[in-house]
């Protein structure tokens, strides 16, 4: 038997396949241009055979939802009241939420006999104080609207840290640890014996770090300004820092491959988008050491997190003072844990894997085990 993984975009369903007990992986692809997720499905299913299954032979499904609001604090089996409350968390997450909805009816339509999980991006962070998720505006937008804080990448940040738990040979339950996610979208997250205190997305995926199209936190006033000044709509407004913005705005692409080649030739606008970047990951990392009674690790996952060695370098050279030393060598070897003999504090790189953590997710509800 096995365990389906499933992340439905608008017009894609990326997917892997488990094995039920072991995890072990069978295959994974991605069904791209799509217009309708049923039929989606059925070119799924199709790829599925290819290796021997079928729908018929699935344990489960397990599907990434993005927003979970402040109603999900955990993976949930998916009924008719779970997908109500999902579909009214779409307001705050309108380019994921919808998507993912038409992954889970199309999905619960061919798959009817097996269980469906959904496992929410925000859940992990459910466990941040009301200090660290409320903003400072007139309580009846948190206590009508639920304007607050609610984070993103907490499936990344769950694997990552019980990874490093394993690295160090130390029980999660006893760790101080900052996670860095750095891919198109970037986060920081300060986790205290297994959980989310505080992170830097906010009740979207816009606040914060600066990002590959996105800006991250800026001066709200910003927004009137460009709406009276320029006259811009609030839907121009939002794509401008949704879209335009971030290393892509800056420099004018936002691969990071390209932006550290460009800023070994001499780029100036590339050496000032990494250097921006890589600013504020820093100032994060001190905000976040401030906050806590010491560090044990910091982790760096996703795709700029796990391969761009210069911005590690960056984040953490001149450190010396809060304990961390970086080891050049290390750094550029490839290898998890790249922090000096010297240092106080754990350096590591970890691979993220989302889709195994839902599968483990998936298979601790269901209680799949031999």
């Amino acid at each position: 038997m096995s365990i389906l993984v499933i992340n439905a975009g608008s017009s894609s369903i990326k997917y892997t396949l488990y094995k039920a007990i072991t995890l072990t992986p069978i295959t994974h692809g991605l069904i791209e241009e799509i217009t309708d997720h049923h039929a989606g499905f059925l070119l799924l299913e199709e790829q599925l055979r290819l290796h021997g299954y079928d729908f018929s032979s699935i344990e489960a499904i397990g599907h990434r939802v993005v927003h979970g609001g402040e109603h999900f604090n955990a993976p949930a089996l998916i009924d008719d009241d779970v997908l109500y409350e999902i579909v009214s968390f779409s307001v705050l997450a309108p380019l994921h939420n919808p998507a993912n909805l038409d992954g889970i009816y199309a999905a619960r339509q061919i798959a009817p006999h097996v269980p469906h999980i959904a496992v929410f991006d925000t859940a992990f962070h459910q466990s941040m104080p009301p200090y660290a998720y409320r903003y400072p505006l007139p309580n009846k937008l948190y206590t009508d609207d639920k304007v607050r804080r609610y984070g993103f990448h907490g499936t990344s940040y769950r694997y990552v840290s019980a990874q490093a738990a394993l690295l160090l040979d130390r029980p999660l339950q006893t760790l101080n640890l900052i996670a860095f996610h750095i891919g198109n979208g970037v986060s920081a997250c300060a986790i205290s014996g297994g959980k989310s205190i505080d992170t830097t997305m906010g009740m979207t995926p816009l606040d914060g770090l600066m990002m590959g199209s996105r800006c991250g936190a800026i001066d709200p006033s910003i927004i009137g300004y460009l709406m009276h000044e320029h006259h811009m709509s609030i839907d121009a407004v939002d794509t401008l820092m949704n879209k335009q913005s971030g290393l892509l705005g800056i420099a004018g692409e936002s691969d990071m491959r390209r932006l550290l080649e460009r800023t070994r030739a001499g780029d100036e606008n590339a050496i000032l988008a990494v250097e921006m970047f890589a600013y504020r990951l820093k100032k994060q990392l001190g905000a976040f050491m401030a906050t806590m009674q010491g560090v044990d690790a910091i982790i760096f996952t996703g795709g700029i997190g796990e391969h761009a060695a210069d911005i590690r370098t960056l984040v953490c050279q001149d450190l010396e003072h809060l304990g961390i030393v970086i080891d050049p060598e290390k750094n550029n070897a490839g290898v998890q844990a790249i922090h000096h003999t010297d240092s106080r504090v754990a350096l590591l790189v970890i691979p993220t894997n989302e889709e195994l953590q839902i599968a483990i997710d998936v298979q601790q509800l269901l209680n799949l085990h031999p």
